[in-house]
């Protein structure tokens, strides 16, 4: 039999720039990651420490800010290291990248399924809104989106742990994503093909499912209010939502739905960029933005700072 030398280790090619470009996109990089943990830390303490924001809509924002600081964190600080001229990655620090990245992917899909439904019936039951999503029905879906998560990514992420990795050892990507992982797997793959695609679908398109019909009945809702100001505001309150789900769930289903090419590797990569790293960017910045009731505590807050840091006349 041919001798074959395992893996220890492997070798993230990175971004397709040029060499002179590295020090630039290493900054701009690093910019993003540090506004994006920034930004999510801002509204995870801005919606615990005021009073206005203790509702269920901003608990679920806050949830979501958690998953989004997690998310772009398993694969952004080891992409900086990349631009730094270390392109290795250990055997197991790959397979828990690559488990964390979709165990937390997915568990954003099922969260944002779930803020669709609250906002489905803060639309449709406003009066008893506080009361149908009270804070144990709002735990139950944010717990049940993260064990869901988990439990459906846990199993296709210890057969590839037990996959052998005994060939080349080159992953064109600047993380370790499933797709060109398991081209480097010296056993047949197309089970764990079949069940990723068959739990991507479950999980991607199941979700999207929940969050179109949630909007149909919203929107049918809305156009049945007799009043335009009314009408405004509840488009309002959806609209940061709307903007967020779009760009996760159309990122997410075109990389599971692309062939597998190699000529479509970029485009891949492009595709990463904007699901890891400029998502979670904006989505700060679009639900501060539209938000007056953010806006009012951000400023709220900021202006008690200023008060606070000035020191007393003597």
């Amino acid at each position: 039999m041919e001798n074959r030398t395992a893996v220890v280790e492997f070798i993230l090619v990175g971004f397709p720039s040029n060499r002179q470009l590295q020090p630039l996109l290493f900054v701009v990089l690093l910019l993003t990651y540090v506004l994006t943990v920034a930004g999510n830390i801002l509204i995870i303490i801005v919606t615990l420490v005021d009073h206005r924001l203790q509702t269920p809509m901003y608990f679920f924002l806050r949830n979501f800010s958690i998953l989004e600081i997690g998310f772009t964190s398993a694969v952004v600080p080891k992409a900086l290291d990349i631009l730094a001229s270390n392109q290795t990655i250990s055997l197991p620090a790959c397979f828990t990248q690559s488990f964390l990245y979709f165990m937390l992917g997915t568990t954003e899909s099922f969260l944002l399924a779930a803020m669709s439904f609250d906002r489905y019936v803060a639309i449709r039951n406003p009066l008893r809104y506080t009361t149908i999503m009270n804070s144990q029905v709002r735990t139950l879906l944010v717990l049940g989106s993260w064990i869901a998560g988990f439990l459906l990514i846990i199993g296709p992420a210890i057969m590839v742990f037990h996959m052998p990795f005994c060939g080349p050892n080159v992953i064109d990507h600047f993380f370790c994503d499933n797709s060109p992982l398991l081209k480097l797997a010296c056993a047949d793959t197309k089970l764990l093909e079949s069940l990723s695609f068959v739990i991507a679908v479950f999980s991607l398109l199941g979700c999207f499912t929940v969050t179109v019909v949630s909007y149909i009945s919203i929107v049918i809702t809305v156009m049945q209010m007799p009043s335009a100001a009314r009408r405004q505001k509840a488009f309002s309150t959806c609209s940061s939502h709307l903007v967020v789900v779009s760009m996760s769930y159309g990122s997410c289903i075109f990389m599971y739905a692309r062939a597998t090419k190699d000529s479509e590797v970029d485009v891949s990569k492009g595709v990463s960029v904007l699901n890891t790293m400029v998502s979670p960017l904006l989505n700060p910045f679009i639900y501060t933005l539209r938000n007056k009731q953010v806006q009012v505590a951000l400023r709220d807050i900021f202006s008690k700072g200023e008060v606070f840091s000035k020191e007393p006349k003597k």
